[in-house]
């Protein structure tokens, strides 16, 4: 088996829907910007009608550290990107979007930040956006509207492209469209986020399957569920344990995880 499929330091999650004119240039890129790291790539198809399954099915056979998944009913970004997760092998986890906007150039950067041992989370920062102006828009109210009421300190949380310790990731409670609240869950639970610059690209084939409805409006009120959650949050709290020496170990790190002893 290779080595990268035991226990790789990072491993990328992408989900994708219809994507089967991206992901080859894709999977292309993430292979020469992490040339030097050891990582896994997972792709979870969220039940693409295109093909994109097949072109997984293909490429796997001759890329061992490629990992596809399936949906047979499409369940979402969000589900996508968790069920990957707990599939994961790394102990980074790297996100980003199918459809190529996101740059895969940026990951190395963003997981020597996150390598510091200082951070939770590093997210991507696109402060050039090469959308529409429905996305622009949306993600600009959005973006305003959480930033007021969550105090993520996080100028671009709906970025894709994410670098986050995998036990805190899988440690969050699950709901659909957490991914666009990543930032504001890990500060409840005691960790730190930075964000970064990142490059940001036109779409490539294909089309968004996000608008106003399942993206500014479901947002909002996703966000009063993430005030309630993270209002009703009691960590990190420290809890002691007393060892066979008859000291006591404290089972909570500062950035908010359990320590290992």
């Amino acid at each position: 088996m290779h080595s990268s499929l035991r226990s790789p330091l990072l491993s990328i999650l992408i989900p994708a829907k219809d994507e089967a004119g991206n992901l080859p240039g894709l999977l292309d890129e993430i292979e020469r910007a992490l040339a030097d790291i050891d990582h896994e790539v997972i792709v979870v198809d969220d039940a693409s009608t295109d093909g994109t399954w097949d072109l997984l099915e293909r490429r796997a056979a001759r890329d061992p550290r490629l990992r596809p998944m399936r949906h047979a009913r499409s369940a979402g970004q969000s589900t996508s990107v968790w069920q990957a997760a707990r599939a994961a092998r790394g102990v980074w986890l790297g996100t980003l979007d199918g459809d190529g906007q996101n740059d895969p150039a940026d990951l190395p950067r963003l997981f020597e930040r996150a390598r510091r041992g200082d951070v939770t989370l590093v997210a991507g920062h696109r402060t050039n956006r090469r959308d529409d102006w429905i996305k622009r828009l949306s993600s600009k109210v959005a973006n305003r509207v959480r930033s007021a009421l969550l105090n993520d300190a996080t100028p671009d949380t709906g970025c894709g492209l994410k670098v986050v310790h995998r036990d805190a990731f899988v440690s969050l409670p699950y709901f659909d469209h957490m991914h666009r609240f990543l930032p504001a869950l890990i500060r409840a639970q005691g960790g730190q986020c930075v964000s970064v610059p990142v490059n940001h690209r036109p779409r490539g084939t294909g089309a968004s399957h996000y608008g106003l409805n399942n993206r500014l409006w479901v947002g909002l009120v996703d966000m009063v569920g993430v005030m309630w959650l993270r209002r009703r949050s009691r960590l990190p709290a420290a809890c002691l344990e007393l060892t066979a020496q008859g000291d006591a170990a404290d089972h909570r790190r500062p950035d908010g995880e359990e320590a290992t002893s």
